[in-house]
């Protein structure tokens, strides 16, 4: 099953809102006491994983105030949304379509940006690399 930010925010964080600043803070996403806010300029796939990475936040908890363990929770975080975005079925099928080429328009056929594909591919496990590996060899005409 395909993941859905919304919907999953709807069932399992009904009181966490979310608004569309204009984005004046430079970034795409922030979780704030007042919900989650997205930049109202993203497009739709950085809508779907900005708000994904803001609920893995909402789920974990604060940021850490020491700015190394809080680059490491923003790692972890990354990596979470990515997994939830993308399926390994779904990469492998893309990557295999696109000639194994990790960029924008991969991304785009996951319906995701081209940082949380990158996120996904670099933090691949062993098994899963293999699986990626055995496909791709498998599905060469």
């Amino acid at each position: 099953m395909s993941w859905h930010p919304w919907r999953h925010l709807r069932d399992h964080h009904p009181h966490v809102h979310v608004t569309y600043p204009d984005g004046g803070t430079g970034c795409l996403g922030r979780w704030t006491e007042d919900g989650i806010e997205i930049n109202r300029h993203s497009n739709q796939r950085e809508r779907r994983c900005t708000l994904t990475h803001e609920i893995v936040h909402v789920e974990r908890g604060p940021v850490p105030k020491d700015l190394r363990l809080a680059r490491r929770e923003e790692t972890i975080v990354d990596c979470i949304a990515a997994r939830r975005l993308i399926e390994l079925d779904r990469l492998v099928d893309v990557l295999a379509w696109n000639r194994h080429r990790v960029d924008d328009e991969a991304a785009e056929e996951l319906w995701v940006d081209l940082p949380t594909l990158i996120a996904r591919v670099r933090n691949l496990t062993e098994d899963e690399r293999s699986f990626i590996n055995r496909e791709l060899s498998r599905r060469q005409p």
